[in-house]
């Protein structure tokens, strides 16, 4: 993984990677335009956030575990339920969503899910990141 550019939304600077050619977006970049606390596990935790990510798999990677992936959607109805991204990626053999350390750290997703992330936390910003990915 390596950082190719960035991109500009709402004056903020947005980290791209790209892993297997595709491109990655920074959701902890995408985090830091918005006001309040929130964090990428939040956004784990609801179950149409889960839903999503099922079928984005499903679509794009063989092998996900789809039993581990049963196991979690059914603890997120639960209070107390809470899932990072490293613990989501262990379990289900994920491949949209990446956590990472070091030089260019932080939590990428897929341009699909990056999408739907901006969304949760914003609507303008999703309709700023459609922009971007009609470019591509």
């Amino acid at each position: 993984m390596r950082k190719n550019t960035k991109i500009i939304v709402q004056s903020l600077e947005i980290g791209l990677v790209s892993i297997d050619s595709q491109d990655y977006i920074c959701l902890t970049d995408m985090i830091k335009a918005k006001d309040g606390d929130f964090f990428v596990s939040d956004w784990l935790r609801n179950v149409n956030t889960l839903e999503y990510l099922h079928a984005w798999e499903g679509m794009h990677n063989p092998d996900f575990n789809y039993g581990e992936y049963a196991l979690i959607r059914n603890q997120s109805g639960i209070n107390s339920f809470k899932i990072s991204v490293k613990e989501w990626v262990a379990k289900t053999n994920a491949i949209g969503i990446v956590a990472k350390a070091g030089r260019y750290g932080g939590t990428y997703a897929h341009k699909d899910i990056a999408f739907t992330f901006g969304m949760w936390i914003s609507p303008v910003f999703q309709r700023k990141y459609k922009r971007y990915g009609k470019h591509k």
